[in-house]
């Protein structure tokens, strides 16, 4: 049996590589050719943009965990579509942003992952709820919202009267308008004064919680801040007329 010459064999693989490279205009079984090339890369770019589309479209609540939003609002895209003020408003809807917290959690909750995903689960839970709370309190909100400026303010900042990094100083009308709050909540002798109290000061927190929407949104850092201290007190009057329900008509009775 004889053996093919060398010259025939690299001239015969040379017709065979420009078989499957040569274009369609030349070679009209070339289509063929490139088709089954394609057939062989298919599977990768397939695969590849299958991930891309788990990672990005259909990310669930463990995967956006992952992803590390850049904000509070970025987790709840259903109910705060616009995000943060100024693109978004400082009031939100707090049942919209309930229902969209519950489905979020039941997608989340560790019962439903195994391993290192339970693990991811718990993470996921913990951060929605973490978010949920902040924003669904309008003072914690405005906190949260002065962090992401740079803002830093201490919990009983609105109790001391001084700003943590700003150097400013107390609003003595404010202080005084507190003062005298306080004061007659400790004179108060009966529920219905404490009532009328409370329908009083829910009007100064609404007040102060539309404030701070206009400030955000005209992106008045400074005054927003001013104003979140205003609101602190509010809510810590607030505070202070539910102390009394709980022990004010015993109180009252003492002094009988």
């Amino acid at each position: 049996m004889s053996k093919a010459h060398p010259q025939a064999t690299s001239l015969f693989y040379l017709a065979f590589r420009r078989y499957f490279t040569t274009s369609t205009s030349n070679h009209p079984r070339t289509k063929a050719g490139r088709t089954w090339r394609h057939k062989r890369l298919q599977p990768c770019r397939i695969f590849a943009n299958s991930n891309i589309r788990f990672a990005t479209t259909s990310a669930s609540p463990i995967q956006k965990e992952s992803l590390r939003p850049q904000s509070h609002y970025d987790l709840f895209p259903s109910s705060l579509p616009s995000g943060a003020p100024p693109k978004g408003p400082f009031h939100i809807n707090p049942a919209l942003l309930r229902k969209e917290f519950l489905q979020l959690q039941a997608k989340a909750h560790p019962d439903r992952h195994q391993g290192i995903d339970k693990a991811k689960a718990e993470a996921a839970s913990a951060r929605i709820n973490d978010a949920y709370k902040t924003l669904l309190n309008p003072l914690a909100r405005a906190r949260y919202l002065l962090s992401l400026h740079g803002v830093e303010m201490v919990e009983d900042e609105s109790i001391a009267g001084s700003p943590s990094n700003s150097g400013g100083g107390m609003d003595a009308g404010l202080l005084m308008e507190v003062m005298e709050v306080r004061e007659e909540i400790e004179a108060a002798g009966s529920r219905e004064e404490i009532e009328g109290m409370k329908a009083e000061n829910n009007e100064r927190k609404k007040a102060s919680e539309d404030r701070l929407d206009q400030l955000f949104q005209a992106g008045d850092i400074e005054g927003a801040r001013r104003e979140t201290v205003r609101l602190g007190y509010w809510v810590n009057v607030g505070t202070a007329l539910e102390d009394w329900e709980k022990v004010g008509d015993g109180r009252v009775s003492e002094h009988d």
